[in-house]
């Protein structure tokens, strides 16, 4: 047979039916104007067509190069039409973005709440996914890496070591799942980008001597609702969330229960409350019918920003956060109060492996006693 036979415009002007252009390769026509392409083979024995498309959607010239790349591979063994069949039922590449949910996914039942705060995909919904987040998982390589970490390597240091961090636990998954990716790729990034050169600096706190003359200033502002909650703060030891989402309902008797979603531990936290607490608490329930205990003008639980920005606009340099570290060094210096204790006040967990499942009080009575010296301090008492 003759090989080929067509060309493009006698394509056009044959009737309809089949036509030859040799090879195995055939355009069959169902009307002039329409028609198909096929590849006659012979595969282990047995005689097989292939389609190749539409015509004259295909040209002549690529059903010419499809049937030839079809025929090397039937010369090196393999079935061409079970090959195209096989391709065309191969799922879609993974994408960086997809094995992010799938890992972050299979992460949840460690987190805080589920990850409902978003903190663990934060770093990567932020700085990576939005540039390479549909990029195949199994094409990431440091070169990728490094592109979107730079930015952010020496000036946002703790967002890069945590989307790193991601990644990294990203790619196993990737490859728990069985797919080719580089699990050193996150090493290799760090030892391109290098060492990072901004050290952390700990939130700036107050000075345990200055504080009484701050509290008494904090208690003459009673129609400011960030000047409660600091004051709350300052006397319970507690997180400027676990003191801004506090509800009433939390409040048993003499103690306040923060539920365990709401502590960074993920353990329920008792705080003892003694007068000044109880007293405090009693205030702002004037006038607010609200469950939050304190609550702005639009009846919402107060921002994150409120404190801060109270003690920003008095001109400290110190921050709502640091009161914990001005009780801790207070009761270092001031006090003989043992280690366990002084850690319980600040929600730490202090007991681990076997002394924790013997020891399960959380030294209630102990943190009272102490809490009514800090208070006393505090408020300039004795």
């Amino acid at each position: 047979m003759k090989y080929n036979a067509l060309t493009a415009l006698t394509a056009k002007s044959l009737p309809p039916g089949k036509h030859a252009d040799g090879q195995g390769l055939w355009l069959i026509k169902s009307r002039k104007q329409a028609g198909k392409w096929i590849l006659r083979l012979t595969v282990s024995g047995k005689r097989r067509e292939m389609g190749l498309g539409r015509w004259p959607d295909v040209s002549l010239s690529e059903a010419r190069e499809t049937a030839a790349a079809a025929r090397r591979k039937l010369r090196s063994g393999v079935d061409p039409i079970e090959s195209r069949a096989s391709e065309r039922h191969r799922p879609a590449p993974l994408t960086i973005r997809q094995a992010v949910q799938g890992c972050f996914e299979a992460k949840q039942a460690e987190l805080k709440n589920d990850g409902a705060a978003g903190r663990w995909r934060s770093p990567l919904d932020k700085h990576v996914l939005p540039k390479i987040g549909e990029m195949a998982i199994e094409d990431l390589d440091q070169h990728q890496i490094k592109a979107v970490l730079e930015p952010i390597w020496h000036t946002k240091p703790e967002a890069a070591r945590k989307a790193a961090n991601r990644i990294n636990l990203t790619l196993k998954f990737a490859a728990a799942m069985g797919l080719n990716v580089d699990l050193q790729a996150v090493m290799k990034t760090r030892a391109l980008l290098g060492k990072q050169r901004h050290e952390s600096t700990h939130i700036p706190s107050l000075p345990y001597r200055e504080l009484p003359a701050f509290y008494s200033m904090l208690s003459e502002r009673t129609h400011q609702t960030a000047c409660l909650a600091l004051r709350f703060l300052i006397l319970t030891c507690t997180r400027t969330s676990e003191v801004r989402l506090a509800r009433y309902e939390e409040i048993e008797g003499g103690l306040w229960i923060i539920p365990a979603q709401r502590t960074k531990t993920g353990v329920e936290h008792r705080v003892p409350l003694v007068r000044p607490m109880l007293e405090l608490i009693k205030q702002t329930r004037v006038g607010n019918p609200h469950p939050h205990l304190f609550t702005t003008v639009r009846a919402n639980p107060l921002s994150d920003a409120a404190m801060s920005k109270f003690m920003r606009e008095e001109g400290l340099e110190a921050r709502p956060h640091g009161f914990r570290a001005t009780f801790r060094t207070w009761v270092e210096e001031q006090t003989d109060t043992p280690f366990e204790v002084k850690e319980a006040v600040l929600g730490h967990s202090v007991d681990k492996g076997v002394v924790a499942a013997y020891q399960r009080s959380d030294r209630l009575e102990k943190r009272r006693k102490l809490m009514q010296k800090w208070a006393d301090f505090v408020l300039g008492v004795g």
